[in-house]
């Protein structure tokens, strides 16, 4: 296992959660097989980046966009994240002292899910060994929108508008800016995540599919990015 003291563990990372479907598709499966194996590899996914030294592992679990996909794909979809934020992430999170968060646009969610996703928050409050950020009905540009819709409402002043102000009225604003952003499936792009958050983020982009996602992944990722030399522009 790689030791922190050893290598730059960075201390966000960020995963988009990409090929469910396909995984499915090509072992002559139904989608939901895909998402279902997913689902277990988000739970898995936390411990073995937190014991490894990561302090906050953001994932992007459901975006604006996905409403447009068949009903019955979305409802399961919002069953899965039910069972997670009511049951099983929240037991684990209690278990493996870690903080959830939920960043997105959770107060739309069906059902007793905005409720659901205050308390695991509120539940998980106390926990320090890491955070786990669900960006759940997440888009970056919808995240810049209501942050902009926040500082109308707030009457922030034109003069008092910069960068810090904007980060300020973000989705749970005191994280840090991830360090690199892993996208799994073979696709390249971020698809809106955390766009404003990512401006020097690391881009990794690895060609297997989300439920074929293993532990051994988290280390690959992580020696990905002690190779690399950030420059922020310089």
């Amino acid at each position: 296992m790689l030791e922190a003291k050893k290598i730059n563990i960075p201390a966000h990372v960020g995963i988009i959660m990409d090929g469910n479907r396909r995984w499915a598709k090509e072992r002559n499966l139904p989608t939901f097989e895909g998402h279902q194996k997913g689902y277990e590899k988000m739970k898995s996914a936390p411990e073995w980046f937190f014991s490894r030294g990561v302090k906050i592992l953001s994932l992007f679990a459901f975006s604006t966009e996905n409403w447009n996909r068949q009903r019955e794909e979305v409802n399961y979809l919002m069953k899965l994240l039910e069972r997670a934020v009511t049951s099983n992430l929240l037991e684990q999170a209690k278990k493996d002292g870690y903080r959830v968060l939920i960043s997105g646009r959770h107060e739309e969610l069906p059902g007793d899910l905005p409720a659901e996703c205050l308390n695991i928050m509120a539940e998980t409050k106390a926990n320090n060994r890491g955070i786990l950020n669900i960006c759940l009905n997440y888009g970056g540009r919808a995240e810049v929108v209501d942050a902009v819709r926040k500082m109308i409402k707030n009457k922030v002043e034109l003069e008092q508008v910069h960068e810090g102000m904007i980060k300020k009225y973000l989705y749970n604003s005191d994280l840090s800016d991830p360090d690199i952003i892993v996208r799994t499936s073979g696709e390249e792009r971020l698809s809106g995540f955390l766009m404003w958050q990512a401006v020097y983020s690391e881009l990794f982009f690895m060609k297997k599919y989300w439920p074929d996602f293993e532990e051994l992944d988290a280390e690959v990722i992580l020696k990905e990015y002690a190779d690399r030399k950030r420059r922020y522009g310089a």
